[in-house]
């Protein structure tokens, strides 16, 4: 008889594993929210960048009118009067920049520094 030797996880193994894959998880669910929030704040300003090229829109109105997108999307980091209006020869950039602070456990949380830029 050919006794062969075992493979496989032992149960202490299993639990190390198990707490390290559930840690990354509940890491990412944090995580996850803050950056597609960062991504929608980039395609709005990039949006209000299009009609003030084309429009002409006022200081004001740019401020409302990226109020507005905030309020449809659900953007609580950022308001109107947050962003930065700089105008190059005869482009308009927008430019937010803001910090979102992540609870993770008990008194423990992350900070991230965000900057969202219009794109051209």
């Amino acid at each position: 008889m050919i006794v062969g030797k075992q493979q496989g996880l032992s149960l202490s193994t299993l639990l190390v594993w198990a707490t390290a894959i559930t840690a990354i998880a509940i890491f990412s669910m944090k995580l996850v929210p803050v950056y597609l929030e960062h991504s929608v704040i980039e395609k709005n300003l990039t949006t209000i960048v299009s009609d003030v090229n084309s429009g002409k829109l006022s200081i004001n109105q740019i401020r409302t009118s990226f109020s507005k997108y905030a309020q449809i999307d659900n953007i609580k980091s950022v308001n109107g009067q947050d962003i930065i209006i700089n105008k190059d020869s005869d482009r308009v950039n927008l430019t937010a920049k803001y910090t979102s602070k992540i609870p993770l456990i008990a008194n423990l949380s992350l900070l991230i520094d965000f900057e969202a830029k219009s794109k051209p």
